[in-house]
């Protein structure tokens, strides 16, 4: 029995991550709205950062643990899947329509923060310095949706926020719902990182290949249900919205964050980040040529994760496929 320990410890630290998440969202969404604070206001810090505490959470503790394969391999793995799984898999079944609209302030920022990415990656060591320079740019991009969405009268950030019904509305009740989330976030992103560094070890594989397939793909599971459920209601715009927001929080706030909660040796990576960075410019390159992401895509973006994966453990001789 003990032998499944770790792997128990992932798969339950992630099912609690993504209860705990949503626990947190909702209550933090239900005071917010006891305090008259606008949607678009809580869209933007709220939902923003709560559909990310998987992440989050595990990076931070990641960071703290002395893992740094798991923490660049999280954030690598997540950009990857949020992409090529999520349009693959949900394509395959509920094709996404025309994106209605182009997306130019956002496409612009997930543009910098890939270019970022392959920067800080490529220096060796992710320092305090750098991640104040991240956190400082999410910062930054936050007031910038804020106010340009303001002024337009609509935003993807205060949408999602209308969608939660059936909150609470008791204060204390409210109170109990942030503070066992946060509790929630803190213990399944521990759950996670120990069990998955001990699969690594007992595996001979590591943790950067763990953090790329595993704990990536289950920290996406939050973008991949989203995805579904706007593909199914014919929301492109917020199904493409909401890929390349989780992609800019993942490099520049997660990233930034486990920086600067302790500096982090970047493992050896290959052409890794290399790949994440091509699959985001083709993923953004479709959306403003306002193109369909009918199956032949969707068929393509899912084998092209398929191989991505299989790859992390069985290297083929082919490097461009094998990315090591």
């Amino acid at each position: 029995m003990t032998d499944y320990i770790p792997y128990i410890a992932v798969a339950g630290g992630l099912v609690l991550l993504l209860i705990s998440a949503e626990i947190l969202i909702r209550g933090a969404v239900g005071v917010s709205r006891r305090m008259g604070i606008s949607p678009l206001v809580v869209g933007i810090t709220v939902i923003a950062f709560g559909t990310s505490a998987p992440e989050l959470a595990v990076s931070v503790d990641a960071a703290l643990a002395g893992a740094p394969g798991l923490v660049v391999g999280n954030i690598v793995g997540s950009n990857i899947a949020n992409i090529l799984l999520l349009i693959g898999l949900v394509g395959l079944v509920t094709p996404f329509g025309r994106c209605g609209a182009p997306l130019p302030r956002d496409g612009l920022v997930l543009i910098i923060a890939t270019l970022v990415m392959l920067a800080v990656t490529s220096l060796g060591e992710i320092t305090r310095l750098h991640g104040i320079v991240m956190v400082s740019m999410i910062a930054a991009y936050l007031v910038w949706c804020y106010k340009s969405d303001r002024k337009r009268g609509q935003s993807a950030f205060a949408e999602e926020v209308e969608e939660f019904d059936n909150l609470p509305s008791k204060g204390w009740l409210l109170g109990t719902l942030i503070v066992l989330g946060l509790v929630g976030v803190v213990c399944g992103g521990h759950f996670v990182v120990s069990g998955a560094v001990e699969i690594a070890a007992r595996h001979g594989v590591s943790d950067t290949v763990i953090g790329l397939t595993i704990v990536a793909l289950g920290t996406s599971l939050p973008e991949l249900a989203t995805a579904v459920v706007a593909a199914y209601r014919k929301h492109s715009d917020m199904a493409f919205g909401n890929i390349i927001g989780s992609n800019i929080f993942n490099i520049l706030a997660i990233l930034g964050i486990a920086a600067i909660t302790h500096p982090i040796a970047v493992p050896e990576m290959g052409l890794k980040v290399w790949f994440m960075a091509a699959v985001t410019f083709v993923f953004l390159a479709l959306v403003y040529r306002n193109s369909s992401f009918g199956r032949p895509i969707a068929a393509a973006f899912f084998l092209a994760y398929a191989l991505f994966t299989f790859a992390q453990y069985r290297p083929l001789s082919v490097s461009a496929l094998a990315l090591q």
